[in-house]
């Protein structure tokens, strides 16, 4: 399995020595966990750490021993998809850095470094790159918006780079003008250790639109967000908001104030004055392009016509259904103009993403 190819150094079988055991676990890098997951006919059945082999023998258990005298069965794992932020940092504060993400015939299929991942967020995400990007002309003739870069990375790639790092795996990328480019360019998502599948638009299906061309959706929530955005989101955190709240759909926003720099009267109905407000500044919030949603909405999204992230929250405020906004506290930056694009340069060299 390619995934376990991965991690094929902390898979022990049952039946081997520990004396063999030692050897794995002294070769493993030191920033990684040394632990071992021991399998009995391809299914886990124990943990195993240095710790375990010094502590069966002081019980007088011998070095030649199989690992199954010293694993550790009492062990934590979870199906695909039950690993939520609360659960990693529960772990974290463990120093538990391995996590073995097992099937329901108890065969792993997947773990989890915590040492390379900030968390694991349970979602897929569809980035939403298929714009032909007029006003960046003529930069966009040759190149997809997504793939300009910004730094030594095209746009999206930074993008898809911090949402492997939330622990998404499963991308979704809608293309159209140039796409061949942004496909050539990450192939099926392995070289990062994700999977990625294209969803070519024939006409312009808007913001969700593309999200019913997405067969078996395997996660109940999906990260929807516009290829051009610069930012630095905290993504773990918009999950959690997202989750706190008894919400189909999250919208992030960006928060826009206004400075008035006059006193300001107000008014009743009749043009009396019934008070004063010195100089104030008002705060709208705009549409930040980057939305969390349960996958029961794709349900009801028209096929085949142009359906925007805006056209599916009107209908739920029309149905008074709960729609939420996560507010970006972090750097927002949508790349729609050159002169965009010259900022989004600079910024990006001084802004930690």
């Amino acid at each position: 399995m390619e995934i376990l190819g991965r991690f094929k150094h902390h898979i022990i079988s049952a039946n081997a020595a520990a004396r063999e055991a030692l050897q794995m676990l002294d070769q493993i890098p030191e920033m990684e966990s040394r632990t071992l997951f021991v399998l009995e006919d391809k299914k886990l059945v124990g943990t195993l750490t240095d710790g375990d082999i010094r502590r069966g023998l002081l019980k007088d258990k011998e070095i030649s021993d199989d690992v199954s005298q010293y694993m550790h069965t009492d062990y934590k794992s979870f199906l695909k998809g039950q690993v939520t932020p609360e659960i990693v940092a529960k772990f974290r504060t463990q120093d538990v850095w391995l996590l073995p993400v097992i099937n329901e015939k108890k065969e792993i299929e997947e773990i989890i470094d915590l040492k390379q991942l900030r968390t694991i967020i349970p979602a897929a995400a569809l980035i939403m790159a298929g714009g032909r990007g007029e006003r960046l002309r003529p930069l966009t003739d040759t190149v997809p918006k997504p793939m300009l870069k910004v730094g030594e990375k095209p746009i999206i790639e930074i993008n898809i780079d911090r949402l492997i790092q939330v622990g998404i795996k499963k991308f979704y990328i809608s293309i159209k003008y140039l796409g061949e480019k942004i496909s050539d360019h990450f192939g099926d998502g392995s070289s990062k250790n994700i999977s990625i599948e294209y969803l070519k638009e024939d006409d312009a299906l808007g913001t969700l639109g593309a999200s019913t061309l997405i067969r078996d959706l395997e996660y109940d929530h999906l990260l929807v967000m516009n290829s051009d955005l610069l930012t630095n989101i905290d993504f773990e955190d918009f999950f959690n908001f997202y989750q706190s709240k008894p919400a189909l759909m999250c919208a992030a926003s960006i928060p826009y104030h206004v400075n008035i720099p006059y006193g300001v009267m107000k008014m009743n109905g009749e043009d009396c004055i019934t008070g004063l407000e010195e100089k104030p500044t008002y705060t709208y919030y705009a549409n930040a392009g980057i939305y969390l949603l349960h996958k029961d909405l794709i349900n009801n999204i028209p096929r085949d016509i142009l359906y925007n992230a805006t056209d599916m929250m009107q209908q739920l405020i029309d149905e008074s259904k709960m729609l939420v906004h996560y507010p970006i506290l972090q750097y927002w930056l949508d790349i729609g103009k050159y002169e965009d694009y010259v900022r989004a340069q600079q910024d990006y060299k001084h802004i930690h993403f």
